[in-house]
């Protein structure tokens, strides 16, 4: 066997000189490799030899043939290019009166056509334009004017109990936005998700100062409140430090255009984020705890986080176009936040601002307990999407009204009920002895009939206060 092997190394060594001898490089053999560690004597590897043949000058074949053909595509180029100015050149030296305009035709045209310009073609030219630019200056001397006109708002819920049957307290923040005022209140705009269900609610100004602030109307559908603080209670200085803020309009913003979120982002005070309108009109659908809703947002790249809602979404020039409010939080998903466009925002916040604060033994009450038709229950039991009335007070103004157990409540006067707190907010910002219209589906052998009845608001009972 290792008779074998020598023969046959000594063998390759003598085709292997042979091939140096005729200026050939060896073909390549994986047969060293096959027989372990042992190469011939003489054996030159191809890429050894490769590396000799570039230090002789000696040029593989592909490569020479690929550079010709570079060279020649080179020379063509040159060639077509000159060619061409050449020609142009000479067209307008013959006929100077076509430099002068910037018309041409289709094909030749005869000379009774010549005057027709149904086959002249205009050549379209760019004009100068302008760019405008945002100094960063901008930026920074608007924050300093909105400011004032932004708050942060601490809220304080019940959480729920402890083992020992003690009631334990759960903090929020949120922001808000100075919207009017008058001799008695301070009225300021915010989402509803910030103040709904709390117990009390803090209000903290640009310089500081803190004051306390009470629901003066809310709608959760829209996922908009108004809070009042009053004037009385804010000092001299604050007043004069803080301004109402400059309402915008959505319907004219621009996809593109520069966007600032201001708010208590993660409660520890104003931030300015700075980004544009991602999107306009962008339909979502929300989930508000017991069921989706769809909204209409603004879409923001600006960073919009915890804390923010509630805070103002403004242009360049200080006006607030959205009122932040939702963000998707996600690992695989970043810049995007979403805003209440404010142009649908000031009808409904306009309402609100009339509601007159009312404490809780002058609130109306309807008296009944309630469970919410969600979207999958409507699916699921072929019911329609409200309020179901599971049971009716003794005595109350629902029953001296006729609503009855299983009845399901879908409006009051000319609004869109589909959840209890809904129809709490609307039913306790009236004063009791008001009048209201209660549209509600009942069943029948037929399936749900809607109807409607007119309901005088009554008095809570004492021993449902505690």
């Amino acid at each position: 066997m290792e008779g074998f092997e020598q023969n046959k190394a000594d063998q390759y060594y003598e085709n292997n000189n042979e091939s140096q001898q005729a200026g050939k490089a060896p073909e390549y053999s994986f047969w060293a490799e096959q027989s372990g560690n042992y190469v011939p004597t003489g054996y030159v590897p191809y890429q050894t030899y490769q590396q000799q043949a570039y230090n002789m000058n000696i040029k593989p074949k592909k490569e020479r043939k690929a550079l010709k053909l570079t060279l020649k595509a080179l020379c063509f180029g040159i060639i077509a290019g000159l060619a061409f100015i050449g020609v142009q050149a000479l067209y307008f030296r013959i006929n100077p009166s076509v430099a002068e305009d910037d018309s041409y035709f289709l094909g030749s045209l005869t000379q009774d056509q010549e005057d027709r310009s149904e086959y002249q073609l205009k050549i379209a030219s760019t004009q100068a334009g302008t760019i405008t630019t945002v100094p960063r200056e901008a930026v920074s001397d608007m924050v300093e004017d909105v400011m004032p006109s932004i708050v942060s708002i601490t809220s304080v819920a019940t959480a729920g109990y402890n083992w020992f049957g003690e009631v334990y307290k759960s903090e929020g923040s949120g922001s808000g936005i100075i919207v009017g005022q008058d001799d008695s209140e301070l009225l300021i705009a915010t989402n509803n998700h910030v103040v709904s269900g709390t117990d009390s609610i803090k209000v903290t100004f640009i310089d500081g100062e803190e004051a306390k602030a009470v629901i003066k109307g809310a709608d959760a559908a829209a996922d908009l409140a108004v809070i009042t603080v009053d004037i009385k209670d804010i000092k001299k200085d604050t007043l004069d430090a803080i301004k109402i803020a400059k309402i915008g309009n959505s319907d004219n913003v621009k996809v593109g255009q520069m966007a600032i979120a201001i708010g208590n982002a993660l409660g520890i005070g104003p931030s300015v984020t700075v980004g544009c309108v991602s999107a306009k009109d962008r339909e979502l659908d929300v989930y508000d705890g017991s069921k989706y809703k769809k909204m209409v947002l603004l879409q923001t790249d600006a960073a919009i986080n915890p804390g923010n809602s509630g805070g103002a979404l403004l242009n360049i020039n200080g006006e607030v176009i959205g009122i932040n409010t939702v963000k998707f939080a996600d690992y695989t998903i970043e810049g995007m936040g979403f805003a209440i466009p404010i142009s649908r925002a000031i009808p409904i916040l306009e309402d609100l601002k009339t509601r007159e604060v009312l404490k809780d033994d002058e609130k109306g009450y309807l008296g009944v307990y309630l469970q919410n038709v969600t979207e999958s229950y409507s699916k699921q039991f072929k019911m329609p999407v409200g309020v179901y009335v599971t049971e009716v007070v003794e005595g109350s103004a629902a029953q001296k009204a006729g609503l009855k157990q299983g009845d399901i409540i879908i409006g009051v006067n000319d609004r869109e009920v589909t959840t209890s707190t809904e129809l709490s907010e609307i039913i306790t910002s009236l004063r009791i002895g008001t009048e209201v219209r209660i549209k509600f589906m009942r069943g029948t052998s037929t399936g749900y009939k809607e109807n409607t009845v007119t309901v005088k608001l009554g008095q809570k009972p004492a021993e449902f206060n505690n």
